[in-house]
């Protein structure tokens, strides 16, 4: 029996979604957006320890997300955006549905207004 949709698109697909879950990596997503950073320089905004940084750090490696260099002592973490791209591409299949929904939606509404114009007008001239 074949499971529909549950194809291996990308074997990385859930470690991506799952790192996109929580609300600091994206936040550190967003930073490297504009560069790459340093432990430290990611963990300025955050109310968290470098060790928790860290964690999130490693979280997004392994799950493609970024990669860490050595720089001397430090490991600058820089932005890779290639497993998103997959992750954006899986989604993309949804954004046809919904549009392909509202079409419908807007045609029903559309229907539905004529149909309440005629009746007014045969209300109108009885």
């Amino acid at each position: 029996m074949e499971i529909i949709g549950y194809e291996d698109t990308s074997a990385n697909l859930d470690a991506v979604f799952a790192a996109l879950s929580d609300p600091t990596r994206r936040a550190i997503l967003t930073r490297l957006a504009q560069g790459e950073a340093t432990v430290n320089e990611l963990a300025e905004p955050f109310q968290i320890s470098q060790p928790a940084i860290s964690k999130h750090l490693k979280v997004l490696e392994k799950s493609g997300l970024i990669e860490r260099g050595i720089n001397r002592t430090k490991r600058p973490a820089r932005l890779k955006a290639g497993p998103m791209a997959d992750a954006v591409a899986w989604l993309e299949e949804f954004r046809k549905f919904w549009s392909g929904s509202f079409d419908q939606l807007d045609a029903l509404l559309e229907d539905l207004q004529q149909g309440q114009e005629k009746t007014k007008g045969e209300d109108t001239k009885t």
